[in-house]
């Protein structure tokens, strides 16, 4: 957290800032039917990663932030699967959804990265 002033100068977080921006508009594409079901999960999922990221930044203990960034990766595996479910059940087209599970790969990847950066912080003397 040294090299950061504040959660909104990390990368991952600005990518998830994009990726919900990204699943409201695919989500506006929905039917009526799905607003309370597709719709309002694949929101949540999506507003979870970087809300995550914020919340465990402000608790400004490491060990905390870990944990925030841990459920910020369970949303995005949890997105991932609903966009998988969405294209499955015809609510939106396979290609409208494979540029969003690339990009929540690499989240994942740098919300890994960044919690074993801390992890080892956490853990040196």
């Amino acid at each position: 957290m040294t090299s950061f002033q504040d959660y909104r100068d990390l990368e991952v977080w600005e990518k998830s800032m994009r990726i919900v921006q990204q699943v409201y508009l695919l989500t506006k594409e929905f039917p009526p039917t799905e607003l309370y079901g597709m719709t309002s999960q694949m929101r949540r999922a999506a507003v979870s990663i970087p809300a995550n990221i914020a919340e465990g930044w402000g608790r400004r203990y490491t060990a905390e932030f870990i944990q925030f960034l841990r459920r910020a990766n369970g949303s995005r595996t949890e997105l991932e699967t609903l966009l998988l479910l969405s294209s499955q059940v015809n609510l939106c087209p396979p290609e409208a959804i494979h540029p969003l599970l690339d990009e929540l790969q690499r989240i994942g990847k740098q919300l890994t990265n960044l919690e074993r950066s801390l992890q080892r912080k956490k853990n040196s003397p």
